[in-house]
């Protein structure tokens, strides 16, 4: 089976997903009712860190499992990574020794050097650029929770970062229509996104105007990993782009929250939104384990009818 790489959402077209959210869906109905499904047994999965983590490596780590295979953690503070051995010889030894690899980097050149050289499926766990398993477990968590996500809309607040180019991708490759709104300075930037055009998604000045008659509001927090230098300027700038109760009440009255977490309630978000009703971010956590199972079953497997 050739070797597929999932480093941005757009590497898989429309019935990709169509496969893997059903997958999504059989892989946690069978572990909701504690029945072993051992597809990957003796398989290995290599996660390799630059960034830190809590949902990544425990949904990877845990997924693996679960799925009857064996995850090893490999920090580039511990490893010849991050003493200087190049990125195209780590690849070559790495998936000499393991069936796929898991990386959370910054640069998402990195990712794509490493996958370049690897014999093995290669996995974009997070960079700078982008975070599509993330997008993943949102977009299964909005059809288990709303049903079809075609021709609805997601309206975005706050920084235009890697989660913001990731649901960007997602609205091309799904066909739905995505509200952003950024304060000034910090807009899409659609080459960085990796757009193909601008037909799937609108720029908003104002959020409130943004979120009008949306199904999902979705944001992140207003300093992401690495830009912790701009954290100052970062929360003058972004002071009215926290979603509230009043800007939920702007969205449709049974459109739901999305936070990929960590969140800093009181900044980009509202304790009144993430804690109440139409907050999903609980379950929307819960189906990165979900979701990343039904990836790694398809990458290393194919298509499996269930």
């Amino acid at each position: 089976m050739q070797v597929r790489h999932y480093l941005q959402f757009k590497d898989f077209a429309r019935e990709d997903y169509a496969q893997l959210f059903e997958r999504t869906r059989w892989i946690k109905e069978r572990f909701k009712r504690y029945e072993r499904y051992w597809p990957l047994a003796d398989r290995t999965l290599a996660m390799i860190f630059e960034k830190q983590s809590t949902r990544t490596r425990l949904s990877f780590e845990a997924g693996m499992h679960q799925l009857g295979g064996t995850a090893i953690f490999l920090s580039t503070r511990d490893s010849q990574l991050g003493r200087g051995e190049p990125v195209e010889d780590s690849a070559q030894v790495i998936s000499r020794m393991c069936d796929v690899v898991m990386i959370r980097t910054f640069e998402q050149a990195v990712i794509e050097r490493f996958a370049a050289h690897s014999r093995v499926p290669v996995i974009n766990g997070l960079t700078n650029e982008y975070h599509p398993c993330q997008i993943l477990a949102d977009v299964y968590t909005f059809i288990e929770q709303r049903g079809e996500l075609r021709g609805r809309t997601v309206a975005w607040v706050g920084d235009s970062n890697n989660v913001c180019n990731t649901w960007l991708q997602a609205a091309e490759v799904l066909d739905f229509n995505m509200h952003v709104s950024t304060p000034p300075g910090y807009e899409v930037d659609p080459a960085r996104a990796g757009l193909r055009g601008t037909a799937h998604y609108t720029q908003f000045s104002d959020p409130q105007e943004a979120v009008r008659s949306a199904d999902l509001v979705t944001t992140d927090v207003w300093t992401s990993m690495g830009f912790e230098a701009e954290d100052d300027a970062r929360r003058a700038a972004f002071r009215d782009w926290q979603v509230d109760a009043k800007m939920m009440r702007a969205a449709k009255p049974d459109a739901i929250f999305m936070h990929c977490l960590p969140a800093h309630r009181g900044e980009e978000v509202a304790a009144e939104v993430i804690d109440g009703p139409q907050s999903v971010v609980w379950e929307e956590a819960e189906n990165r384990l979900h979701a990343q199972k039904a990836l790694l079953e398809y990458l290393l497997l194919g298509k499996v009818e269930g």
